[in-house]
Order: C-alpha cells, then sequence, then structure tokens
C-alpha cells in the first residue's frame, strides 16, 4: 500500500453553498426506502458491502456510494460514521437488470 501525507477531502468540502436534491434523487430515495428490507443494524463499528449492477461499462463505481449510503443511514436509523470499512463492487448486466446488492455487518 502507497500513502501520500495529506487530509481527506470530504464530499461536504468538495462543493461550495447549498445543494439540493433533485427530482430525480427524490424519487429515486422514495422507491428506494419502500423497497429496503427490515434489518436490524449492529452495535459499533459496522462494515458496508455494496455490489452495483450497472448496464454501462462507463459508470463509475463510487458515485452511487454516498446516495444509497445517505438512504441506508435514513431507513435504518444509524449515523453512517459508524462505517469504518466497505467493500465496492460493480459488475456488468444488461439493461433494465441493474440491481444493487447490500449487506451491512458489524467489524
Amino acid at each position: 500500500m502507497k500513502r501520500i501525507d495529506v487530509k481527506p477531502l470530504s464530499v461536504n468540502q468538495v462543493w461550495q453553498g447549498r445543494r439540493f436534491k433533485t427530482k430525480k434523487y427524490k424519487d429515486y430515495e422514495k422507491t428506494v426506502l419502500a423497497i429496503l428490507p427490515k434489518l436490524k443494524i449492529p452495535e459499533g463499528n459496522l462494515k458496508l458491502i455494496i455490489t452495483f449492477g450497472f448496464s454501462s461499462k462507463a459508470s463509475d463505481w463510487d458515485n452511487p456510494i454516498k446516495p444509497f449510503q445517505d438512504i441506508l443511514q435514513k431507513k435504518y436509523d444509524f449515523n453512517d460514521s459508524r462505517i469504518y470499512r466497505a467493500e465496492i463492487e460493480k459488475v456488468i448486466v444488461k439493461r433494465g437488470q441493474e440491481f444493487i446488492d447490500f449487506r451491512i455487518e458489524k467489524l
């Protein structure tokens, strides 16, 4: 592993001024909140495992993490600052077969 000595920049520090949810994001949030299963989030530090099924090879694997993680936090009433480890995978699927698989476990 290589190290660079620089403080990581958060998404909140990247944008200037207020950000507003788009209609597309509000619809996505409503849909995802409605279909997420009931879960009990473990106490303590957490590990988040996500597989994103994209129909485009051009999709960036990291772009959907924060929106989805924020929805998980809202649905399951936990602070995402408790996530200390994550495994993210991108797979390519046929158009119309996109998906998100996820698991939240105690670290």
